[in-house]
């Protein structure tokens, strides 16, 4: 996103004339202000996205100027006209009067380092999975839509990618941004789904100072961050009804305003949406905006569950296996052929991520060489819940097996299983398990830090 709003604030009227002129020749909005007190009112306002300082100009109590407006935005870029010796290692310099070559030279460092700033904030928040991570593929179905999404990866064209949950819906879209021309540029994720509209739309859209509740600062929301590069927008079936209208016109447009804003933020950003949900049943029930439905479905890309393609459990359980062993510090164990067995003909209704748990499980349960079919503690084969058998006590069996783990990863199984069977709910699971929503980001940000969990 180019730096377009500028406030410029500076006593000497021919410099900050000369700096208006600049600033105009390279398309840029600029403000004017003589002083701290015309600045601040500025700033009160809609927050300009860069801020050009004259020496002369001082804060409150002769506080420098560059300390005054970081106290005001912490995160504004800021550019000091004529400065000369010690300057704050905060702010762009640009030595003698502003002409349109040195103002956009110095205002594009500064955008690329308010960017990198926002953009390590955000992966240092979020919950990101391994960018190295393959696709594994070894059935018909796969091998088909790795290669669509090939093919689909150097267009500029807004992709959906359906599946059921747990399929590697967001690891597709990742490998796809990697695929793309933009793979140098961010990618960003924002989940849909919650029941707080203004929070999503502050994330999702960013907002202006005192646009969220009196915020203190101006906050780029998850499309500006994803500009130049992949904006993923992860079970937009989810989205709020109140938030598909600014969605769509935000795809259309390419534009949007900042919560509490009235200025129009353009970017340039490729979205890849992902959905376990039916969205042509959605929409004939009037729950799914039918125009934003159309405006997404532009490249779709359909990702089979794991029980339609059986050829891909054990290559995927064996890439597995060899992540665990390694994080574990052990010898890799082998699958036995019972164990292979029992793997292709489970339904897996929680597709590849049930996996990822069972076979993480089953190696640190396994006590030899072998993965044996026990260690995997699948019951049944038909992933329904069933009666227990006369003499049969789950809560006796589910003991053995836990027993001798560290409480570590007992803990770390039950948050996992309880976030699966919620669809990944934060909230609903920290019901369940009598921990807060919070407390579970931690706790995976923790894991996945550690390589712990995907």
């Amino acid at each position: 996103m180019t730096l377009r709003r500028i406030l410029i604030i500076d006593s000497d009227p021919a410099a900050r004339s000369a700096a208006v002129s600049a600033a105009v020749a390279i398309g840029r909005e600029p403000q004017e202000a003589a002083d701290w007190a015309q600045a601040r009112a500025c700033l009160c306002g809609n927050t300009p996205d860069a801020v050009i300082a004259g020496g002369g100009v001082t804060g409150p109590e002769h506080t420098p100027l560059v300390e005054a407006i970081r106290q005001e935005l912490p995160d504004m870029p800021v550019v000091l006209l004529g400065a000369a010796g010690e300057t704050p290692t905060t702010a762009e310099v640009l030595a003698g009067p502003a002409s349109p070559a040195s103002l956009k030279g110095a205002l594009d460092r500064a955008e690329r380092t308010r960017r990198l700033r926002a953009e390590n904030a955000y992966l240092r928040s979020e919950l990101v999975g391994d960018p190295g991570a393959p696709m594994i593929a070894k059935s018909t179905q796969m091998i088909e839509c790795l290669r669509t999404a090939a093919r689909v990866a150097r267009s500029a064209g807004t992709i959906l990618v359906t599946g059921e949950r747990g399929t590697g819906k967001e690891r597709l879209a990742r490998a796809i941004h990697q695929l793309s021309p933009r793979r140098h540029g961010p990618y960003i994720r924002f989940h849909c789904a919650g029941t707080d509209v203004a929070r999503l739309e502050r994330e999702l859209f960013g907002c202006e100072r005192g646009g969220a509740g009196g915020a203190q600062g101006a906050r780029s929301g998850r499309f500006e961050l994803a500009d130049g590069g992949t904006l993923v927008l992860d079970e937009v079936g989810e989205l709020p009804g109140e938030l598909q209208a600014r969605l769509l016109r935000a795809l259309e447009e390419r534009e949007f305003e900042r919560v509490g804003g009235s200025c129009a933020v353009r970017v340039d950003v490729r979205v890849i949406a992902t959905t376990s949900k039916n969205l042509p049943q959605a929409v004939a029930e009037g729950c799914f905006d039918e125009d934003l439905y159309y405006r997404l479905h532009v490249l779709p890309l359909a990702l089979a569950p794991l029980r339609a393609r059986p050829e891909d459990v054990v290559a995927l359980a064996e890439h597995f296996i060899e992540r665990f062993a390694v994080l574990d510090g052990h010898p890799r164990p082998v699958l036995s052929d019972a164990a292979r067995e029992r793997l292709v003909q489970w339904p897996w209704p929680g597709n590849v991520s049930e996996l990822e748990i069972v076979i993480q499980r089953a190696v640190v349960l396994a006590s030899g060489e072998a993965i044996s079919e026990e260690d995997l503690c699948l019951d049944g084969g038909t992933g329904t819940e069933q009666p227990p058998e006369e003499g049969v006590h789950p809560e006796r069996d589910l003991g053995r097996r836990l027993a001798n783990l560290p409480m570590a990863d007992i803990e770390r199984y039950a948050i996992l299983a309880t976030l699966e069977s919620t669809g990944g709910n934060k909230t609903e699971a920290g019901r369940r398990l009598g921990l807060t929503a919070r407390t579970l980001s931690n706790k995976l940000k923790l894991w996945r830090s550690a390589g712990l969990v995907a």
